[in-house]
């Protein structure tokens, strides 16, 4: 803090000690009954001598943002959570002690409500004529100033509650991320899903290759792991009998930091028994198109300096497709180990000697195909390798039934038609473990009990994850996922300086 800024809040702290030995520091009998933006829209229309005529009443509430004294007559500017209003504060009107009150105590930031009649200035903008005006929360902080705004990147996110007051574009994300979690309840709900929840703690982590966060439960005096996935917990109720089911929640890994990654973030992943992983292509290409006309918005969205069109038929391509085009040799060449380490070596891609031909393919697909895949497109055919929990294709087992959905070269979604044999999975769970054995800190660990599960029967299932942040980072044309967190994981600071301020395998995310 500056040594303005300290004079500034003892300043402020002085007026607060003042309405504290008056009883009124943070009086709470005030009620709006009156937003901004529903006033502006229903008499914003309406003349001056219209509003003169009909003496429509309002009471309203929020920031004060703009504040300019005149004497004995002052406007101020109150933002509430639709927009903002101007308010006409007069000696005359609301009393010659309230109006000293309004000179002497208040400061822009403060909460405060106001009570009065609509009318229009001569400038003809719209006008709460005050009759009352109470303050109802003195801010002992500034803002930041008027018009260099909240510049400091890393302020905006360790004090989000400081960005969402200056910044209108900030608060319009939050707007979109809601109404996407909204639309994608109803979109599921329609189709029969169940929405569930399932637990964020697992005995076992399990449902993606990730390295998990690890607690202690002191009572069982057992560690447990914050989910990096749903995925096990849900198809264990597709066999229950729950054929159609979704969670939308938050997964943990425990991963590094990026404008991609946060530790922390938010998925929706469903499951359908009798489909396959093409079904979900189709209804993933219809959930976008749908998701775009439920939130006002045009197929063709802007996204990083990319016109990113939806309104087509997204193309599949296969991965060793994608692979051979982008780097300019023979697809046949991709499926032999040997050959696969000589190209990556000579891409400088780094690899390890107990990788085999899927996990090689796989490093060298995301090194030099996946950033090139800006327009929607799914990949198919991904290494059994890498998918440990995907059914294996029926004319190719190295394969398997698995896509992922890329757009502006990020992962946005992921499905496959799940494997259902139990037998399989506890062979690839073995595999998984043998790997976690000799060092892969983001290999599965062996469920027993989800294989289990799977020797009761689970019928032909597909299922599918979905990335809410990156799909609203799309939404909103923002490229660093911090910006559509509220409250993204940061590298710690002193504290005395808030003032202004792994290869991906197998992931449902």
């Amino acid at each position: 803090m500056t040594e303005a800024e300290s004079e500034i809040v003892t300043h402020r702290r002085r007026k607060l000690d003042a309405l504290r030995e008056r009883g009124e520091a943070y009086p709470n009998g005030f009620r709006r009954r009156h937003l901004a933006k529903d006033l502006l829209a229903n008499y914003g229309p309406a003349s001056k001598q219209e509003l003169g005529a009909q003496a429509i009443g309002a009471a309203v509430a929020g920031r004060v943002m703009l504040r300019r004294v005149m004497g004995k007559a002052s406007f101020i500017t109150l933002a509430d959570p639709s927009g903002r209003i101007q308010c006409y504060l007069r000696q005359d009107d609301i009393g010659a002690d309230a109006y000293e009150d309004f000179k002497d105590m208040w400061d822009i930031g403060d909460i405060a409500g106001v009570v009065g009649t609509l009318m229009k200035t001569n400038k003809g903008e719209l006008t709460i004529q005050a009759s009352e005006a109470r303050l109802l929360a003195k801010a002992l902080q500034p803002l930041p100033e008027k018009y260099h705004g909240l510049a400091d990147q890393q302020l905006r996110y360790r004090q989000r509650y400081l960005d969402l007051v200056m910044n209108e574009q900030s608060r319009n994300v939050f707007r979109t991320r809601a109404a996407v979690v909204a639309a994608l309840r109803r979109f599921f709900d329609a189709r029969d899903f169940l929405e569930v929840e399932t637990p964020m703690m697992h005995p076992v982590p399990g449902g993606a290759t990730a390295r998990p966060f690890v607690t202690r439960h002191n009572s069982l005096d057992t560690d447990l792991y914050l989910r990096v996935a749903p995925e096990l917990y849900l198809k264990r109720l597709v066999v229950g009998g729950f054929e159609r089911v979704y969670e939308m929640n938050r997964c943990f890994r425990n991963e590094g930091l990026s404008p991609r990654h946060n530790p922390e973030f938010t998925t929706i992943e469903f499951y359908q028994a009798f489909a396959d992983y093409e079904d979900l292509m189709v209804l993933t290409e219809g959930l976008l198109r749908w998701l775009l006309t439920e939130l006002e918005m045009e197929q063709t969205i802007s996204f990083d300096g990319h016109e990113i069109d939806f309104g087509q038929p997204i193309p599949r391509r296969a991965m060793t497709v994608a692979v051979a085009e982008a780097i300019g040799v023979e697809e046949k060449d991709l499926k032999d180990a040997a050959k696969l380490r000589n190209i990556a070596g000579g891409l400088n891609i780094a690899i390890e000697d107990s990788w085999g031909s899927g996990r090689l393919l796989m490093e060298i697909f995301e090194a030099r195909v996946e950033e090139n895949l800006i327009q929607p497109t799914f990949i198919t055919g991904y290494p059994a390798e890498v998918s440990p929990l995907s059914r294996r294709n029926d004319e190719d087992p190295s394969i398997t039934d698995r896509f992922e959905l890329f757009v502006a070269g990020r992962e946005i979604a992921n499905g496959f038609s799940e494997l259902n044999d139990p037998d399989d999975q506890a062979a690839r769970f073995r595999a998984q473990a043998a790997l976690k054995n000799q060092g892969d800190l983001d290999a599965m660990h062996y469920d027993q009990d989800y294989v289990t599960a799977l020797e009761y029967g689970m019928p032909p299932t597909a299922g599918e994850g979905i990335g809410i942040d990156r799909l609203v980072m799309l939404l909103t044309n923002c490229t660093t996922i911090r910006d559509v967190l509220l409250f993204p994981q940061l590298r710690s600071v002193p504290q005395s300086s808030p003032r202004q301020g792994s290869p991906r395998q197998e992931s449902r995310s």
